[in-house]
């Protein structure tokens, strides 16, 4: 078979289900329970496609560690390989347990990447310098209030204490990664829980450097997000910036996406709430 009739490399993608055995907050639109059914819909959904990875874009729970002995066996139906990236409410738990939420996912690390055929997905940590992630005491607290603090003073959009930003380590790492992609002749997808473009109230703290740096890449091809509930779209360069909807909201409605990689375009199929785009490169 040549190449060029082999099927399109196809991924799940599911962001926010924010799952606490709590009451709906009607305000917000949230229903946090029933993202239980949400999540087990779109697994049902997945399986019955040929899927190389579904990826939940963070925000699993929405508070309490032991949200996650409730909602990751749902993933355990999942016929294929569930991966996730970290978002700011998965640290929304007690500080004994912050150091051990990556682990409970099953993550090879915080931040880290993979490959498959022609592709490599580098997977970020946006919560790296917060004010919630790390464990109490450790710098990179005392430098997220520090950098809050000066955004707050510029009465920045994303001035908020629910956003954070890489590290200049793991800012570097990402460069390597895409140098080495590059090498390797892959194109790059960038995962976060963070919107870094068009910028807004929910942007990753550090979106400027992230964003000059993807696009001024031309194999840099996306960057796919959740954290901006209402779902949002930008490019810059030759980067697709694409911010998924949140499954917590509302009462019944889903939203999630399949996504296919074509020699020349990306495909996403929403499901529910989620908007369907045709992205050329």
């Amino acid at each position: 078979m040549s190449s060029s009739a082999s099927p399109p490399l196809r991924f799940g993608i599911i962001a926010d289900p924010q799952y606490a055995a709590i009451a709906p907050h009607a305000a917000m639109d949230r229903y946090y329970a029933n993202s239980l059914v949400k999540v087990a819909e779109a697994i049902e959904v997945f399986n019955g496609e040929e899927l190389s990875f579904v990826m939940t874009l963070g925000d699993v729970i929405d508070r309490s560690f032991a949200s996650f002995d409730n909602i990751l066996p749902v993933y355990g139906k999942l016929r294929h390989e569930a991966l996730f990236l970290l978002g700011n409410h998965d640290f929304s738990v007690s500080a004994g347990h912050l150091s051990e939420v990556a682990a409970r996912l099953r993550m090879p690390s915080p931040y880290y990447s993979f490959s498959r055929p022609g592709w490599r997905f580098v997977v970020l940590d946006g919560n790296e310098v917060s004010t919630f992630a790390p464990p109490e005491n450790h710098p990179h607290r005392a430098l997220a209030a520090r950098i809050l603090a000066e955004l707050q003073a510029r009465e920045a959009a994303n001035a908020h204490h629910w956003n954070g930003a890489l590290s200049d380590e793991q800012f570097a790492w990402l460069g390597d990664q895409i140098a080495n992609a590059a090498a390797a002749g892959e194109k790059v997808i960038v995962m976060n829980h963070y919107p870094v473009y068009p910028l807004g109230a929910h942007g990753m703290w550090d979106s400027e450097r992230v964003v000059a740096l993807l696009a001024s890449q031309s194999h840099v091809v996306a960057y796919l997000n959740g954290h901006d509930h209402v779902g949002n779209y930008g490019k810059a360069g030759a980067c697709h910036f694409v911010n998924f909807k949140g499954v917590v909201d509302t009462e019944s409605e889903n939203a999630f996406a399949i996504v296919e990689l074509h020699p020349d375009r990306i495909e996403i199929r929403g499901f529910g709430r989620e908007q369907s785009r045709t992205l050329a490169y």
